[in-house]
């Protein structure tokens, strides 16, 4: 860690050049020029490090040193919009999700979305959805707003439709899913390595995992599992 720190404090002083080129001059004296007389072959020379005792960098190396020292002494500020912020949800899993929102963009927790359903023609339809990943992907505000009904999608963490009895199992930016011969299905968070397992007749859910159901007129079952992230262990 002195070293990288060392390393930045270092590199500060790349803040006062616009352009390569101005690093190069710094590096050029006016001996140089008289004796040469031609500023493009006194860059060449000193790019090669013939002008300059200590380390002389190369182009590519002189702009990513400059952008990590503009990025950690002037980081960007990133602001995301919450979806929900201005919406009064329309419905109690809306308003689950909704409170949820925040921390999921945040990745403070990750929620998984179980929802069980029917369509018209009352053939049950059931998934778990990586609610952190479907934010990034997709307008939430018709979900919030009541204006569209949350389905499960043959492309979410698990799905399966009973009619055809098609069974999907898909890896997400979050979790891995694995069926465990004595628990069943089982999720992986990506990061902790944690396991959250879905199993409802095990009564935890998983280290750092809580499991509630939500009851709501408009979904037929609905199970929300709130798992905490970790900080990566390095050791």
């Amino acid at each position: 860690m002195t070293i990288i720190g060392t390393q930045i404090d270092s590199d500060k002083r790349l803040l006062e050049f616009k352009s390569y080129e101005d690093y190069l001059d710094s590096l050029v004296t006016f001996v140089d020029l008289g004796y040469i007389g031609n500023l493009y072959t006194v860059r060449r020379l000193a790019e090669l490090g013939y002008r300059c005792t200590g380390e002389t960098l190369s182009e590519e190396a002189f702009y990513q040193r400059l952008k990590a020292v503009k990025n950690l002494l002037f980081p960007i500020y990133r602001s995301y919009e919450l979806t929900s912020e201005f919406v009064t949800p329309s419905n109690a899993v809306m308003q689950e999700l909704a409170f949820r929102e925040r921390s999921n963009r945040l990745k403070i927790i990750s929620t998984i979305i179980f929802i069980r359903s029917f369509t018209k023609l009352q053939f049950e339809v059931s998934g778990y959805i990586d609610f952190s990943e479907r934010l990034e992907k997709e307008n939430w505000l018709p979900y919030f707003q009541g204006k569209q009904k949350l389905w499960p999608r043959a492309s979410d963490l698990a799905y399966y439709y009973w009619r055809t009895n098609k069974t999907c199992l898909n890896e997400t930016s979050n979790y891995q899913p694995i069926i465990d011969p004595k628990h069943g299905l089982r999720f992986k968070h990506c990061h902790d390595r944690q396991l959250i397992t879905v199993d409802p007749r095990i009564p935890s859910p998983g280290v750092d995992t809580t499991r509630i159901r939500v009851r709501c007129p408009e979904y037929e079952h609905v199970i929300l599992y709130d798992h905490v992230i970790r900080c990566k262990s390095y050791t």
